[in-house]
């Protein structure tokens, strides 16, 4: 049976933690390694996270997706530890936030104007990175194999248990040079809610982009946009911006729900 991680929002959370320290670190340091240092950090921060769920499901067959779930609400504690304990801004009054990076720990803008970053050409690089992996390695060969029939993987001879630990640590890695990106663009600090729940939307970004890196290109701006219509909803209608979160959701039920009739269909015996 297929292996999902569900906790990339912790994963993101964990790599703006580790990144954003050493940010923090070196917050009165400017030089061209600090923000490969930091990005390499967050890669790190959530790669090692997201260790912990593959650990336990190929020592004890624990089920990953309560696993990795449950982590998000540890890392997101430990960051709310972080910015009002140890980290907080000694100048920062009572806000729960740390110091800001360095200029040369944030993220450089692509255009004036707009927040748009270098974080953008990051995500492109590692969308065709994951295409590569998955159409044209042995690596990526053994993920589908081991996904879509574990016996047959067995059959062919492929370890198992390394395959869920390097995806889950190439897809930890991933989610967590994205919370680097959140925490070192225009904002350059940490503060209690970097993510506006971005790791569980990934999940919907997936199934919507049905699991392949250029699909999820189109999909991601397909959220994006619910994003920005809750805002501009609230803002000039006076709409929560919850709803957003509703029409994501409704997005994916109708997306499982279209699967399900077009690989099912209701027999009626007599």
């Amino acid at each position: 049976n297929n292996i999902y991680n569900i906790g990339a929002e912790g994963q993101l959370t964990m790599g703006a933690i580790f990144g954003g320290g050493i940010g923090i670190f070196f917050h009165d340091t400017n030089g061209f390694w600090l923000l490969p240092l930091m990005i390499l950090g967050g890669a790190i921060g959530g790669a090692l996270w997201a260790m912990i769920p593959a650990l336990l499901k190929t020592k004890f067959n624990t089920n990953e997706i309560l696993t990795s779930l449950m982590l998000v609400y540890v890392a997101l504690l430990i960051l709310d530890y972080l910015v009002v304990g140890p980290w907080k801004d000694p100048q920062g009054y009572s806000f729960p936030k740390t110091r800001q990076f360095s200029e040369s720990g944030r993220m450089p803008l692509l255009f004036s104007g707009l927040r748009v970053h270098l974080g953008l050409i990051i995500t492109l690089i590692l969308i065709f990175f994951s295409w590569f992996i998955f159409s044209k390695t042995i690596f990526g060969f053994q993920l589908k194999v081991s996904g879509f029939s574990p016996s047959a993987a067995r059959y062919a001879g492929f370890n198992q248990n390394t395959l869920v630990y390097l995806a889950f640590g190439i897809c930890g890695a991933f989610a967590g040079i994205a919370g680097l990106a959140e925490v070192s663009g225009p904002i350059g600090l940490l503060y209690r809610d970097i993510s506006p729940n971005y790791g569980f939307t990934a999940i919907i970004v997936a199934f919507l982009g049905r699991l392949h890196p250029i699909g999820i290109i189109f999909a991601s701006l397909i959220i994006a946009l619910t994003y920005l219509g809750a805002e501009d909803a609230q803002l000039f209608m006076q709409i929560p911006a919850a709803v957003g979160f509703v029409f994501q959701g409704l997005i994916l039920f109708y997306l499982l729900g279209a699967d399900l009739l077009v690989n099912y269909k209701l027999e009626f015996k007599n």
